[in-house]
């Protein structure tokens, strides 16, 4: 009688003493991966700031639209204000968090033992922290299109609770971006398109609601924008932006030339003067300003992207694959957040006087913040990761294979191409564009590894 009981007695501790482990490891992550996710915020002792986050604070305080700038993001800022901004980085943090933690569970890898590993390997090798640590879109386009993988594809897997929650988030990242809530409803697209083919691998009833999440993100925006301004309209911008891509490719440049003989138009004087880049044009003293800007100009230049794809449509063709080619490797963390961000400055000035202190007494704002180093290991994580992504994806076609990981490989993969052509061949290359979403790629990379040489929680990552 003793011997069973004691042993059964030892075996009930050993249990005991594990479940206490697990859940003191569990608050650890909580508590750590969030603090470390916003640790280049606490360096810096004041939220990153961007060249374009000036514009979004302005909206709720000018009632206006502006090219690009979204009024639902500009609302959301609105909401941190009083904590200096914190509460928005608690959000974000806690966001990525629960983002990261979910993908895990859902392809049973939710151990805390996989996500503290996985988590600091993203945080010491991507521009994941410098994403959530700024106030700025960037951190929600690659939460959104994990988190629209997790609606999508493991809905059965997830609580009622914790769908709505999921959808209310992608409808968010999706309004606070018009580049993010292209890429979703292109995944959404591609999702019915091979639905034939997949099967029960993408229930009817889950593909419906993440293109739902696309609807409500639009109606979101909209209503934010007639809410500021008065206006049910658009956030506008997209000729304005296609506009400088295509001066900078030259095209502009020949359409002046060929055609200021027979039209009136406000850009012919300057036709041999034009700055060289989109935002030498757009962002610089240029004639820009002269003409009016965006309300000034924006008709003009509608004009002239029409007119110019239909009259040089190779020219635009071969200009759009190079554009997307170049975006695809422009991943480098930190473009755009420097000492050099006066807009940005003037906007907090002018309509957050109480910030001006703790804003100026950052590092940031005394050019303490290089970007070259850490690039070193950024630049190349992120170039070896697509690659190895796209490779897996790529496999797991050949082998006509259906699993998690073939699916997750795929989902990434195609973001980061629609990425690359939506932001390239619309806006120019640019590193912003490339590294806001190009971690994801090391986090499926991050879960293949843990699935080749780790074991797995529960279950088969890989049955079809």
């Amino acid at each position: 009688m003793v011997g069973p009981n004691t042993g059964g007695y030892i075996i009930n501790t050993q249990i005991l003493r594990a479940r206490l482990t697990d859940a003191w490891s569990v608050w650890v992550a909580t508590i750590a991966i969030p603090l470390l996710l916003l640790a280049p915020a606490f360096w810096n002792g004041y939220p990153l700031l961007q060249w374009d986050t000036g514009g979004y604070l302005a909206r709720w305080y000018e009632g206006y639209l502006v090219p690009s700038r979204s009024t639902v993001f500009g609302i959301y800022l609105h909401v941190g204000e009083g904590s200096s901004f914190w509460l928005n980085l608690g959000i974000q943090a806690l966001a990525t968090l629960w983002i990261l933690y979910l993908t895990l569970r859902v392809l049973g890898l939710a151990r805390t033992v996989r996500l503290v590993p996985i988590g600091l390997i993203l945080i010491l090798t991507t521009a994941l922290p410098w994403l959530a640590s700024m106030l700025l879109t960037d951190i929600f386009a690659g939460l959104s299109v994990l988190a629209l993988f997790v609606l999508v594809l493991h809905s059965g897997k997830i609580a009622t609770l914790e769908k709505c929650a999921l959808f209310a988030f992608i409808a968010f990242a999706g309004a606070t971006h018009s580049a993010t809530l292209a890429i979703l409803l292109g995944l959404c697209c591609v999702g019915w398109i091979t639905r034939p083919f997949l099967g029960k691998r993408i229930p009817v009833a889950s593909l419906l609601q993440g293109s739902l999440t696309i609807a409500a993100g639009a109606i979101m925006l909209l209503a934010a924008n007639f809410a500021l301004s008065g206006h049910l309209a658009w956030t506008p911008g997209g000729y304005g932006v296609a506009f400088g891509r295509m001066l900078q490719d030259g095209i502009v440049t020949q359409y002046l030339h060929d055609h200021c003989a027979k039209e009136n138009l406000k850009l012919c004087p300057y036709r041999n003067e034009l700055p060289p880049t989109a935002d030498d044009f757009l962002w610089g003293h240029s004639m820009f300003d002269k003409l009016g800007r965006f309300a000034g100009l924006n008709d003009e230049m509608g004009h002239i992207v029409v007119r110019s794809l239909a009259e040089y449509p190779a020219w635009q063709a071969k200009a759009a694959l190079a554009a997307t080619a170049d975006q695809l490797v422009h991943v480098a963390t930190g473009e755009g957040t420097n000492g050099w961000i006066p807009h940005t400055y003037g906007i907090i000035e002018r309509y957050i006087p109480s910030q001006v202190t703790k804003m100026r007494a950052a590092r940031q704002q005394r050019w303490r913040l290089d970007f070259t180093a850490m690039n070193r290991v950024h630049v190349p994580v992120a170039l070896g990761s697509m690659l190895i992504v796209a490779i897996l994806f790529g496999y797991g076609l050949w082998r006509r294979r259906r699993d998690d990981l073939t699916l997750l490989a795929g989902t990434v993969t195609l973001a980061l191409l629609g990425n690359a052509v939506i932001c390239g061949v619309i806006s120019g290359p640019h590193d912003r564009y490339g590294a806001r979403l190009v971690w994801i790629a090391t986090f499926v990379v991050l879960i293949a590894a843990t699935r080749l040489f780790g074991e797995r929680d529960a279950g088969e990552l890989g049955s079809p």
